[in-house]
């Protein structure tokens, strides 16, 4: 199984939970482990076993979102759904700049807008997904990553352009 999971077969159902508010924009951000080689080959797989992937990477590409940004208008309403496909590694989604005012995982809310408060993060261990909503408070790039560095640092990192006033 972790063979297939850690070479691409995976992917993710929206499913909204009742009642959801219409965004302005709203993403899905996938992410996975990304192991080298040939798929089945041995090399590959004691990678696999050991735990050991050669990066991480959103919607099967790593770095990709560094190339071509998310977009979003100043003010705007967004919100990111996300899956940790794994097989292996959860994740701790965070946009550098832009706190979450709504957080849902697993079926159930942690924090709605309206609340006290903010989060910073939206933590998925593998298989598991949810959605944070957030308004970016002006223009300008915001990064947006997995906050386990390790996991950022090796490709699972992108930037929102966010343009307006």
């Amino acid at each position: 199984m972790t063979q297939h999971i850690a070479n691409g077969m995976y992917g993710a159902v929206v499913i909204d939970p009742p009642g959801l508010p219409e965004m302005d924009r709203e993403y899905l951000l996938v992410q996975g482990e990304l192991y080298l080689g040939e798929p089945g080959a041995e090399a590959q797989v004691a990678k696999i076993r050991r735990g050991a992937p050669d990066g991480w990477m959103f919607n099967g590409a790593a770095a990709g979102y560094d190339h071509a940004p998310l977009r979003a208008e100043a003010g705007e309403r967004v919100r990111l759904w996300a899956v940790a496909a794994g097989p292996s590694s959860g994740t701790a989604l965070h946009v550098v700049g832009a706190p979450f005012d709504t957080v849902y995982k697993e079926g159930a809310y942690a924090l709605r807008t309206g609340d006290p408060g903010g989060a910073q993060v939206l933590d998925l261990a593998p298989a598991q997904g949810g959605f944070a909503e957030l308004v970016f408070p002006e223009a300008g790039t915001y990064p947006v990553v997995d906050h386990t560095m390790r996991q950022a640092e090796a490709g699972a990192h992108g930037l929102f352009e966010v343009t307006g006033p």
